[in-house]
Protein backbone atom coordinates (compact mmCIF):
# COMPACT_ATOMS: atom_id res chain seq x y z
CA UNK A 1 0.00 0.00 0.00
CA UNK A 2 2.86 2.40 0.93
CA UNK A 3 4.54 1.62 -2.40
CA UNK A 4 1.30 2.46 -4.23
CA UNK A 5 0.98 5.79 -2.40
CA UNK A 6 4.62 6.64 -3.12
CA UNK A 7 4.09 5.74 -6.79
CA UNK A 8 0.98 7.93 -7.02
CA UNK A 9 2.77 10.87 -5.37
CA UNK A 10 5.68 10.46 -7.77
CA UNK A 11 3.35 10.44 -10.78
CA UNK A 12 1.59 13.52 -9.46
CA UNK A 13 4.94 15.26 -9.05
CA UNK A 14 5.95 14.40 -12.63
CA UNK A 15 2.61 15.65 -13.90
CA UNK A 16 3.05 18.89 -12.00
CA UNK A 17 6.57 19.39 -13.29
CA UNK A 18 5.53 18.60 -16.86
CA UNK A 19 2.55 20.95 -16.68
CA UNK A 20 4.75 23.66 -15.24
CA UNK A 21 7.24 23.18 -18.06
CA UNK A 22 4.53 23.43 -20.70
CA UNK A 23 3.13 26.58 -19.12
CA UNK A 24 6.55 28.17 -18.90
CA UNK A 25 7.15 27.36 -22.55
CA UNK A 26 3.78 28.80 -23.53
CA UNK A 27 4.51 31.94 -21.53
CA UNK A 28 7.77 32.36 -23.42
CA UNK A 29 5.87 32.72 -26.69
CA UNK A 30 5.15 36.28 -27.75
CA UNK A 31 1.88 36.34 -29.67
CA UNK A 32 0.78 39.44 -31.56
CA UNK A 33 -2.81 40.22 -30.59
CA UNK A 34 -5.12 41.95 -33.08
CA UNK A 35 -8.74 43.00 -32.67
CA UNK A 36 -10.99 42.27 -35.65
CA UNK A 37 -14.55 43.62 -36.02
CA UNK A 38 -16.15 40.52 -37.58
CA UNK A 39 -15.73 36.80 -37.02
CA UNK A 40 -14.91 34.84 -40.20
CA UNK A 41 -17.88 32.98 -41.69
CA UNK A 42 -15.68 29.92 -42.15
CA UNK A 43 -12.10 29.31 -43.25
CA UNK A 44 -12.62 27.77 -46.68
CA UNK A 45 -11.50 30.52 -49.10
CA UNK A 46 -13.58 29.12 -51.96
CA UNK A 47 -16.82 29.11 -49.98
CA UNK A 48 -17.02 32.75 -48.92
CA UNK A 49 -17.16 36.32 -50.20
CA UNK A 50 -16.38 37.91 -46.83
CA UNK A 51 -13.33 40.14 -46.51
CA UNK A 52 -13.10 39.20 -42.82
CA UNK A 53 -12.53 35.58 -43.85
CA UNK A 54 -9.87 36.34 -46.47
CA UNK A 55 -7.90 38.44 -44.01
CA UNK A 56 -7.49 35.31 -41.89
CA UNK A 57 -7.23 32.64 -44.60
CA UNK A 58 -4.48 34.56 -46.40
CA UNK A 59 -2.22 33.54 -43.51
CA UNK A 60 -3.20 29.86 -43.45
CA UNK A 61 -3.21 29.19 -47.18
CA UNK A 62 -1.08 30.54 -50.01
CA UNK A 63 -1.94 31.68 -53.50
CA UNK A 64 0.40 30.89 -56.38
CA UNK A 65 1.38 34.55 -56.51
CA UNK A 66 0.78 37.44 -54.13
CA UNK A 67 1.01 41.23 -54.13
CA UNK A 68 2.99 43.89 -52.32
CA UNK A 69 1.44 47.02 -50.85
CA UNK A 70 1.58 48.70 -54.29
CA UNK A 71 -0.18 45.86 -56.09
CA UNK A 72 2.92 44.44 -57.79
CA UNK A 73 2.77 40.68 -58.33
CA UNK A 74 5.28 38.61 -56.36
CA UNK A 75 6.12 34.89 -55.99
CA UNK A 76 4.34 32.99 -53.22
CA UNK A 77 3.51 29.28 -53.50
CA UNK A 78 4.93 29.52 -57.01
CA UNK A 79 8.59 30.49 -57.11
CA UNK A 80 8.29 31.69 -60.71
CA UNK A 81 5.90 31.84 -63.65
CA UNK A 82 5.96 32.37 -67.38
CA UNK A 83 3.19 33.69 -69.61
CA UNK A 84 3.04 32.01 -73.03
CA UNK A 85 4.07 34.14 -76.01
CA UNK A 86 0.56 33.86 -77.44
CA UNK A 87 -0.97 34.89 -74.11
CA UNK A 88 -2.95 31.63 -73.92
CA UNK A 89 -1.08 29.92 -71.10
CA UNK A 90 0.72 30.51 -67.81
CA UNK A 91 3.25 28.06 -66.41
CA UNK A 92 3.92 28.07 -62.66
CA UNK A 93 6.81 26.40 -60.84
CA UNK A 94 5.88 25.27 -57.31
CA UNK A 95 8.17 26.47 -54.55
CA UNK A 96 10.64 23.83 -53.42
CA UNK A 97 9.68 22.30 -50.08
CA UNK A 98 6.10 23.65 -50.01
CA UNK A 99 4.21 21.52 -47.46
CA UNK A 100 0.71 21.57 -46.02
CA UNK A 101 0.26 21.97 -42.26
CA UNK A 102 -0.71 18.29 -42.07
CA UNK A 103 2.75 17.30 -43.35
CA UNK A 104 1.63 16.50 -46.90
CA UNK A 105 3.85 17.72 -49.73
CA UNK A 106 2.25 20.24 -52.06
CA UNK A 107 2.79 19.23 -55.67
CA UNK A 108 1.35 20.32 -59.00
CA UNK A 109 -1.41 17.74 -58.56
CA UNK A 110 -2.60 19.42 -55.35
CA UNK A 111 -2.60 22.75 -57.20
CA UNK A 112 -4.62 21.24 -60.05
CA UNK A 113 -7.13 19.63 -57.68
CA UNK A 114 -7.51 22.90 -55.83
CA UNK A 115 -8.30 24.86 -59.01
CA UNK A 116 -10.68 22.18 -60.27
CA UNK A 117 -12.48 22.68 -56.97
CA UNK A 118 -12.44 26.47 -57.49
CA UNK A 119 -13.91 26.00 -60.96
CA UNK A 120 -16.61 23.62 -59.73
CA UNK A 121 -20.21 24.76 -59.52
CA UNK A 122 -20.15 24.62 -55.71
CA UNK A 123 -17.57 27.41 -55.72
CA UNK A 124 -18.78 30.99 -55.39
CA UNK A 125 -16.14 32.04 -57.95
CA UNK A 126 -16.55 29.39 -60.63
CA UNK A 127 -17.68 31.94 -63.23
CA UNK A 128 -14.60 34.07 -62.58
CA UNK A 129 -12.33 31.16 -63.50
CA UNK A 130 -14.23 29.84 -66.50
CA UNK A 131 -11.47 31.32 -68.67
CA UNK A 132 -9.22 28.41 -67.58
CA UNK A 133 -9.87 25.67 -70.13
CA UNK A 134 -7.04 23.29 -69.26
CA UNK A 135 -4.73 22.40 -66.36
CA UNK A 136 -1.71 20.20 -67.03
CA UNK A 137 0.91 18.81 -64.63
CA UNK A 138 3.99 17.77 -66.68
CA UNK A 139 5.88 17.05 -63.44
CA UNK A 140 5.23 17.40 -59.72
CA UNK A 141 6.72 20.89 -59.56
CA UNK A 142 5.09 22.38 -62.69
CA UNK A 143 1.49 23.29 -63.46
CA UNK A 144 0.33 24.79 -66.77
CA UNK A 145 -2.96 26.68 -67.10
CA UNK A 146 -4.31 27.16 -70.62
CA UNK A 147 -7.00 29.49 -71.94
CA UNK A 148 -9.14 29.48 -75.08
CA UNK A 149 -8.72 33.22 -75.61
CA UNK A 150 -6.44 36.00 -74.42
CA UNK A 151 -7.29 37.31 -70.97
CA UNK A 152 -4.89 40.02 -69.84
CA UNK A 153 -6.32 39.85 -66.31
CA UNK A 154 -5.54 36.12 -66.06
CA UNK A 155 -2.27 36.44 -64.15
CA UNK A 156 -3.64 38.74 -61.45
CA UNK A 157 -6.57 36.35 -60.90
CA UNK A 158 -4.13 33.89 -59.31
CA UNK A 159 -3.31 36.40 -56.53
CA UNK A 160 -6.79 36.86 -55.05
CA UNK A 161 -7.29 35.11 -51.69
CA UNK A 162 -10.13 32.93 -52.97
CA UNK A 163 -7.63 31.35 -55.39
CA UNK A 164 -5.63 29.89 -52.49
CA UNK A 165 -4.32 26.35 -52.83
CA UNK A 166 -5.91 23.94 -50.35
CA UNK A 167 -5.54 20.26 -49.58
CA UNK A 168 -8.71 19.16 -51.36
CA UNK A 169 -8.62 15.73 -49.70
CA UNK A 170 -9.25 17.26 -46.29
CA UNK A 171 -12.85 17.37 -45.13
CA UNK A 172 -14.51 20.47 -43.72
CA UNK A 173 -11.92 23.10 -44.59
CA UNK A 174 -14.44 25.62 -43.32
CA UNK A 175 -13.55 24.79 -39.70
CA UNK A 176 -10.41 22.70 -40.21
CA UNK A 177 -8.25 24.67 -42.68
CA UNK A 178 -5.18 22.96 -44.14
CA UNK A 179 -2.82 25.09 -46.22
CA UNK A 180 0.84 25.74 -46.97
CA UNK A 181 0.85 29.20 -45.40
CA UNK A 182 2.92 30.41 -42.45
CA UNK A 183 0.23 29.65 -39.86
CA UNK A 184 -2.16 26.90 -38.83
CA UNK A 185 -5.35 27.23 -36.80
CA UNK A 186 -4.82 25.95 -33.26
CA UNK A 187 -8.19 27.02 -31.80
CA UNK A 188 -11.30 28.98 -32.71
CA UNK A 189 -13.99 30.08 -30.30
CA UNK A 190 -16.76 31.45 -32.49
CA UNK A 191 -17.41 35.17 -32.12
CA UNK A 192 -14.62 35.42 -29.57
CA UNK A 193 -11.13 34.54 -30.78
CA UNK A 194 -8.90 32.64 -33.18
CA UNK A 195 -5.41 31.41 -32.31
CA UNK A 196 -2.89 30.96 -35.10
CA UNK A 197 0.34 29.11 -34.45
CA UNK A 198 3.25 28.78 -36.85
CA UNK A 199 2.90 25.99 -39.42
CA UNK A 200 5.88 23.74 -38.51
CA UNK A 201 6.27 22.75 -42.17
CA UNK A 202 6.39 26.29 -43.55
CA UNK A 203 9.75 26.95 -45.19
CA UNK A 204 9.70 30.74 -45.14
CA UNK A 205 10.47 33.43 -42.57
CA UNK A 206 7.96 34.27 -39.83
CA UNK A 207 8.87 37.20 -37.59
CA UNK A 208 6.65 36.36 -34.60
CA UNK A 209 5.55 33.39 -32.48
CA UNK A 210 1.93 33.44 -33.60
CA UNK A 211 -1.20 35.58 -33.80
CA UNK A 212 -4.30 35.85 -31.64
CA UNK A 213 -7.36 37.49 -33.22
CA UNK A 214 -9.98 38.84 -30.83
CA UNK A 215 -13.45 39.52 -32.26
CA UNK A 216 -14.52 43.03 -31.18
CA UNK A 217 -17.34 44.57 -33.25
CA UNK A 218 -17.34 47.78 -31.19
CA UNK A 219 -14.43 50.03 -32.22
CA UNK A 220 -14.61 52.03 -29.01
CA UNK A 221 -14.04 48.75 -27.17
CA UNK A 222 -11.04 48.16 -29.42
CA UNK A 223 -9.51 51.48 -28.39
CA UNK A 224 -10.13 50.63 -24.73
CA UNK A 225 -8.45 47.24 -25.18
CA UNK A 226 -5.47 48.87 -26.90
CA UNK A 227 -4.93 51.44 -24.15
CA UNK A 228 -5.30 48.70 -21.52
CA UNK A 229 -2.53 46.71 -23.21
CA UNK A 230 -4.84 43.81 -24.13
CA UNK A 231 -4.33 44.07 -27.89
CA UNK A 232 -1.49 45.21 -30.15
CA UNK A 233 -3.31 46.22 -33.37
CA UNK A 234 -6.79 47.65 -33.98
CA UNK A 235 -8.81 49.06 -36.89
CA UNK A 236 -10.72 52.27 -36.18
CA UNK A 237 -12.86 54.89 -37.87
CA UNK A 238 -11.84 58.50 -38.30
CA UNK A 239 -13.93 59.76 -35.37
CA UNK A 240 -11.76 57.73 -32.98
CA UNK A 241 -8.40 58.74 -34.42
CA UNK A 242 -8.05 61.72 -32.06
CA UNK A 243 -8.31 59.41 -29.04
CA UNK A 244 -5.01 57.70 -29.90
CA UNK A 245 -3.05 60.53 -31.50
CA UNK A 246 0.20 61.64 -29.80
CA UNK A 247 0.09 58.76 -27.32
CA UNK A 248 2.99 56.70 -28.61
CA UNK A 249 1.02 54.52 -31.00
CA UNK A 250 1.78 53.89 -34.66
CA UNK A 251 -1.11 55.15 -36.78
CA UNK A 252 -1.16 53.41 -40.16
CA UNK A 253 -3.48 55.33 -42.46
CA UNK A 254 -3.51 54.35 -46.13
CA UNK A 255 -5.95 54.48 -49.04
CA UNK A 256 -7.77 51.23 -49.63
CA UNK A 257 -8.22 49.69 -53.05
CA UNK A 258 -11.78 50.89 -53.39
CA UNK A 259 -13.92 53.91 -54.06
CA UNK A 260 -17.13 55.54 -52.94
CA UNK A 261 -19.49 57.40 -55.23
CA UNK A 262 -22.99 58.62 -55.86
CA UNK A 263 -24.24 56.78 -58.91
CA UNK A 264 -26.64 58.49 -61.31
CA UNK A 265 -29.10 56.55 -63.43
CA UNK A 266 -28.21 57.81 -66.90
CA UNK A 267 -31.50 56.50 -68.30
CA UNK A 268 -33.36 59.13 -66.26
CA UNK A 269 -34.38 61.90 -68.67
CA UNK A 270 -32.76 64.69 -66.67
CA UNK A 271 -29.64 62.70 -65.74
CA UNK A 272 -29.11 61.68 -69.35
CA UNK A 273 -28.17 65.33 -69.96
CA UNK A 274 -24.43 65.85 -69.40
CA UNK A 275 -25.09 69.40 -68.19
CA UNK A 276 -27.23 68.11 -65.30
CA UNK A 277 -24.60 65.58 -64.25
CA UNK A 278 -21.95 68.31 -64.43
CA UNK A 279 -24.15 70.61 -62.36
CA UNK A 280 -24.48 67.96 -59.66
CA UNK A 281 -20.69 67.62 -59.54
CA UNK A 282 -20.23 71.39 -59.28
CA UNK A 283 -22.85 71.54 -56.49
CA UNK A 284 -21.06 69.25 -54.04
CA UNK A 285 -18.00 70.25 -52.04
CA UNK A 286 -16.33 66.83 -51.89
CA UNK A 287 -13.70 67.83 -49.34
CA UNK A 288 -16.40 69.15 -46.99
CA UNK A 289 -18.39 65.94 -47.58
CA UNK A 290 -15.39 63.79 -46.65
CA UNK A 291 -14.79 65.90 -43.55
CA UNK A 292 -18.43 65.65 -42.48
CA UNK A 293 -18.97 61.92 -43.04
CA UNK A 294 -15.52 60.33 -42.86
CA UNK A 295 -13.79 62.85 -40.52
CA UNK A 296 -11.45 63.85 -43.34
CA UNK A 297 -10.02 60.36 -43.87
CA UNK A 298 -10.38 59.94 -47.62
CA UNK A 299 -8.62 60.89 -50.87
CA UNK A 300 -10.74 62.82 -53.37
CA UNK A 301 -11.13 61.14 -56.76
CA UNK A 302 -12.50 62.36 -60.06
CA UNK A 303 -13.05 59.07 -61.85
CA UNK A 304 -13.88 55.43 -61.16
CA UNK A 305 -10.34 54.50 -60.16
CA UNK A 306 -8.63 54.05 -56.76
CA UNK A 307 -5.42 55.94 -56.07
CA UNK A 308 -3.43 52.83 -55.12
CA UNK A 309 -3.35 51.31 -58.61
CA UNK A 310 -0.42 52.21 -60.84
CA UNK A 311 -2.66 53.36 -63.72
CA UNK A 312 -4.29 56.03 -61.55
CA UNK A 313 -4.19 59.66 -62.70
CA UNK A 314 -5.39 62.52 -60.51
CA UNK A 315 -8.57 63.96 -62.02
CA UNK A 316 -10.11 65.12 -58.75
CA UNK A 317 -10.18 68.78 -59.82
CA UNK A 318 -12.10 68.20 -63.08
CA UNK A 319 -15.17 69.78 -61.48
CA UNK A 320 -14.39 72.04 -58.53
CA UNK A 321 -16.97 73.27 -56.06
CA UNK A 322 -18.93 76.02 -57.86
CA UNK A 323 -22.66 76.31 -56.93
CA UNK A 324 -23.24 79.27 -59.26
CA UNK A 325 -21.94 77.31 -62.23
CA UNK A 326 -24.20 74.44 -61.17
CA UNK A 327 -27.24 76.73 -61.26
CA UNK A 328 -26.26 78.08 -64.68
CA UNK A 329 -25.88 74.58 -66.16
CA UNK A 330 -29.25 73.51 -64.75
CA UNK A 331 -30.80 76.58 -66.39
CA UNK A 332 -29.20 75.74 -69.74
CA UNK A 333 -30.58 72.20 -69.47
CA UNK A 334 -34.11 73.51 -68.87
CA UNK A 335 -34.27 72.95 -65.11
CA UNK A 336 -33.85 76.51 -63.93
CA UNK A 337 -37.17 76.28 -62.09
CA UNK A 338 -36.09 73.16 -60.24
CA UNK A 339 -35.68 69.41 -60.52
CA UNK A 340 -36.78 66.56 -58.25
CA UNK A 341 -34.88 63.26 -57.98
CA UNK A 342 -35.17 60.20 -55.74
CA UNK A 343 -32.14 58.92 -53.83
CA UNK A 344 -32.18 55.29 -52.61
CA UNK A 345 -29.75 54.68 -49.75
CA UNK A 346 -28.81 51.30 -48.23
CA UNK A 347 -29.92 51.21 -44.59
CA UNK A 348 -27.16 48.77 -43.59
CA UNK A 349 -24.42 51.28 -44.43
CA UNK A 350 -24.81 54.32 -42.20
CA UNK A 351 -21.90 56.17 -43.82
CA UNK A 352 -23.66 56.07 -47.19
CA UNK A 353 -26.90 57.25 -45.61
CA UNK A 354 -25.03 60.12 -43.96
CA UNK A 355 -23.28 61.01 -47.22
CA UNK A 356 -26.59 60.97 -49.08
CA UNK A 357 -28.11 63.41 -46.58
CA UNK A 358 -25.16 65.81 -46.95
CA UNK A 359 -25.28 65.60 -50.76
CA UNK A 360 -29.06 66.16 -50.79
CA UNK A 361 -28.59 69.34 -48.76
CA UNK A 362 -25.94 70.58 -51.22
CA UNK A 363 -28.18 69.86 -54.22
CA UNK A 364 -31.12 71.66 -52.61
CA UNK A 365 -29.04 74.86 -52.57
CA UNK A 366 -28.76 74.83 -56.38
CA UNK A 367 -32.40 73.93 -57.07
CA UNK A 368 -32.46 70.12 -57.01
CA UNK A 369 -34.91 68.56 -54.56
CA UNK A 370 -33.88 65.09 -53.42
CA UNK A 371 -36.43 62.69 -51.94
CA UNK A 372 -34.45 60.28 -49.77
CA UNK A 373 -35.62 56.66 -49.67
CA UNK A 374 -33.74 54.49 -47.14
CA UNK A 375 -33.99 50.83 -48.11
CA UNK A 376 -32.87 47.40 -46.90
CA UNK A 377 -29.72 45.97 -48.47
CA UNK A 378 -31.64 43.15 -50.16
CA UNK A 379 -33.92 45.73 -51.81
CA UNK A 380 -30.92 47.81 -52.87
CA UNK A 381 -29.30 44.81 -54.53
CA UNK A 382 -32.44 43.66 -56.35
CA UNK A 383 -34.06 46.98 -57.25
CA UNK A 384 -31.18 49.45 -57.52
CA UNK A 385 -28.14 47.42 -58.57
CA UNK A 386 -29.86 44.68 -60.58
CA UNK A 387 -33.20 46.29 -61.42
CA UNK A 388 -31.73 49.79 -62.03
CA UNK A 389 -34.89 51.33 -60.61
CA UNK A 390 -33.46 54.50 -59.06
CA UNK A 391 -32.30 58.04 -59.80
CA UNK A 392 -29.41 58.51 -57.35
CA UNK A 393 -27.69 56.22 -54.85
CA UNK A 394 -24.55 56.32 -52.69
CA UNK A 395 -22.45 53.19 -52.38
CA UNK A 396 -18.90 51.85 -52.35
CA UNK A 397 -17.04 49.57 -54.75
CA UNK A 398 -14.13 47.31 -53.88
CA UNK A 399 -11.11 47.47 -56.13
CA UNK A 400 -9.41 44.82 -58.22
CA UNK A 401 -5.81 44.20 -59.19
CA UNK A 402 -6.57 44.46 -62.89
CA UNK A 403 -8.29 47.63 -64.14
CA UNK A 404 -10.57 45.77 -66.55
CA UNK A 405 -12.36 44.00 -63.69
CA UNK A 406 -12.85 47.42 -62.10
CA UNK A 407 -14.13 49.23 -65.20
CA UNK A 408 -16.22 46.45 -66.72
CA UNK A 409 -19.21 48.17 -65.04
CA UNK A 410 -19.14 50.77 -67.82
CA UNK A 411 -19.57 48.47 -70.83
CA UNK A 412 -22.75 49.73 -72.49
CA UNK A 413 -24.43 46.32 -72.61
CA UNK A 414 -22.80 44.95 -69.45
CA UNK A 415 -24.87 43.31 -66.72
CA UNK A 416 -22.99 45.29 -64.05
CA UNK A 417 -23.62 48.70 -65.69
CA UNK A 418 -26.23 49.89 -63.19
CA UNK A 419 -25.35 53.46 -64.20
CA UNK A 420 -27.02 52.79 -67.59
CA UNK A 421 -24.07 54.68 -69.04
CA UNK A 422 -23.34 54.29 -72.73
CA UNK A 423 -20.12 55.25 -74.49
CA UNK A 424 -18.95 53.67 -77.74
CA UNK A 425 -15.49 55.09 -77.04
CA UNK A 426 -15.25 53.40 -73.62
CA UNK A 427 -16.59 50.16 -75.12
CA UNK A 428 -13.90 50.22 -77.80
CA UNK A 429 -11.10 50.97 -75.33
CA UNK A 430 -12.16 48.15 -72.99
CA UNK A 431 -12.41 45.74 -75.91
CA UNK A 432 -8.94 46.71 -77.13
CA UNK A 433 -7.57 46.32 -73.61
CA UNK A 434 -8.59 42.65 -73.34
CA UNK A 435 -6.42 41.58 -76.27
CA UNK A 436 -3.49 43.98 -75.90
CA UNK A 437 -0.32 42.26 -74.63
CA UNK A 438 1.73 45.46 -74.40
CA UNK A 439 1.39 46.70 -70.80
CA UNK A 440 2.20 50.33 -71.70
CA UNK A 441 -0.57 50.42 -74.29
CA UNK A 442 -3.01 48.86 -71.82
CA UNK A 443 -2.14 51.63 -69.36
CA UNK A 444 -2.84 54.24 -72.06
CA UNK A 445 -6.28 52.71 -72.70
CA UNK A 446 -7.18 52.72 -69.01
CA UNK A 447 -6.05 56.28 -68.43
CA UNK A 448 -8.07 57.47 -71.41
CA UNK A 449 -11.14 55.76 -69.91
CA UNK A 450 -10.44 57.53 -66.62
CA UNK A 451 -10.42 60.88 -68.46
CA UNK A 452 -13.67 60.14 -70.28
CA UNK A 453 -15.47 59.15 -67.08
CA UNK A 454 -14.07 62.20 -65.28
CA UNK A 455 -15.53 64.46 -67.97
CA UNK A 456 -18.85 62.70 -68.61
CA UNK A 457 -19.43 61.93 -64.89
CA UNK A 458 -22.00 59.12 -64.91
CA UNK A 459 -21.48 59.38 -61.15
CA UNK A 460 -20.30 61.82 -58.52
CA UNK A 461 -16.95 60.25 -57.71
CA UNK A 462 -16.25 61.02 -54.05
CA UNK A 463 -13.22 59.33 -52.57
CA UNK A 464 -10.87 56.42 -52.13
CA UNK A 465 -11.50 55.65 -48.44
CA UNK A 466 -8.58 55.59 -46.03
CA UNK A 467 -8.15 52.67 -43.66
CA UNK A 468 -6.89 53.55 -40.19
CA UNK A 469 -5.02 50.95 -38.17
CA UNK A 470 -3.37 51.66 -34.84
CA UNK A 471 -0.53 49.57 -33.40
CA UNK A 472 1.48 49.67 -30.21
CA UNK A 473 4.71 51.59 -30.62
CA UNK A 474 6.74 48.40 -30.26
CA UNK A 475 4.90 46.62 -33.09
CA UNK A 476 6.38 46.95 -36.55
CA UNK A 477 5.84 45.48 -40.01
CA UNK A 478 2.06 45.74 -40.26
CA UNK A 479 0.92 47.11 -43.62
CA UNK A 480 -2.13 47.14 -45.88
CA UNK A 481 -2.60 45.74 -49.37
CA UNK A 482 -4.79 46.54 -52.39
CA UNK A 483 -6.78 43.33 -51.85
CA UNK A 484 -8.39 41.97 -48.68
CA UNK A 485 -5.39 40.22 -47.16
CA UNK A 486 -3.10 40.60 -44.17
CA UNK A 487 0.44 39.25 -44.00
CA UNK A 488 0.91 38.47 -40.32
CA UNK A 489 4.28 36.78 -40.87
CA UNK A 490 5.96 40.17 -41.42
CA UNK A 491 4.71 41.68 -38.14
CA UNK A 492 7.07 41.70 -35.18
CA UNK A 493 7.58 43.27 -31.81
CA UNK A 494 10.76 45.24 -31.21
CA UNK A 495 12.55 43.92 -28.14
Amino acid sequence: MKKLIVLLLFCALLTSLFAGGVNEKAEEKDYIVMAIPVDPDGLDPMATAAASTFQVTSNIYETLITVDENGRLLPSLASEWKVGEDGLSITFTIREGATFSNGKKCTSQEVKDSFLRLKGEDSLRYKDYAFITGIETPDENTVVFTFSEINVAALSSFAYPWAAVVDSTEENLKSNPVGTGPYMLSSWTKNQSLHLDINPYYNGEVKNDGFILLVMPDMTAQVTALTAGEVDIILITGDLASTVENKGYNIIASPGNGLQLMAMNNSNEALSDLRVRQAINYAVDKRALIEAVWWGYGEEIGSHFPVVLKEYIDLSDTYGYDPEKAKALLGEAGYGEGLTLRMDLPKNYQEYVNAGIVIADSLKKVGITVDINIVEWAYWLSEVYVGRNYDLTVVGHTGRLDPYALLVKYISTGSENYFNYKSSEVDALLSAYTTELDENKRTEYIQEIERILAYEVPALYIQDPIQIYVAKGSVEGFTTFPINIYKFKDVYREK
